[in-house]
């Protein structure tokens, strides 16, 4: 998404769900890269830590004095809204494929400034807030520079709403046997 990504200074929006915890190992990886990671989180970090695997991820993170921003709040989201202009790249682990109905508040409001700071924005695994399976915005959508999708495309890239929020459309292999994927 850059040039020369030593120079890349990326904040990582992260929700409580497995996509946040996936969120929490991609600001992992950059920093073990000698990239330059912040994690705004929407959620408060103890709520995170009693949970599975994206808790382990945040401890990880928290052990590795990597900061993680908590955002409660939509005075909180107007904040960070303007601490984003100083990042170049904009990673977004907000909802993942688990997203049903609505986006909400504080969430609504920052997906909406965040499409308009108009930055290079790379979604993990499906732009959040919309939906995997029909490609329906859901009330507020991250419109992506380009989406990392896992073992295959989900099938509401293409349909609906999908093709204006993806961008482009990445599929990593994460080891999944091809006799499982249908």
């Amino acid at each position: 998404m850059l040039d020369d990504p030593q120079q890349a200074k990326v904040a990582i929006l992260c929700g409580k769900g497995n996509n946040g915890g996936d969120g929490f190992v991609v600001a992992r990886h950059l920093h073990n890269h000698s990239i330059s990671v912040y994690v705004f989180l929407v959620a408060k970090i103890s709520d995170i830590l009693k949970d599975g695997d994206a808790g382990t991820n945040l401890q990880i993170l928290l052990n590795m004095k990597i900061p993680v921003k908590e955002i409660l709040d939509i005075p909180g989201v107007n904040s960070i809204l303007k601490e984003l202009n100083g990042y170049n790249i904009l990673a977004d682990a907000l909802f993942g494929t688990g997203l049903s109905g609505d986006v909400r508040e504080p969430f609504k409001t920052l997906i909406s400034g965040v499409n308009n700071l108009n930055k290079p924005t790379l979604s993990v695994d499906i732009p959040s807030g919309l939906d995997c399976n029909t490609g329906k915005f859901l009330g507020a959508a991250i419109k992506a520079t380009k989406t990392v999708t896992f073992a295959v495309a989900k099938k509401g890239f293409y349909l609906n709403d999908g093709p204006s929020y993806t961008g482009k459309v990445i599929v990593s292999d994460i080891g999944i046997p091809k006799e499982l994927i249908h």
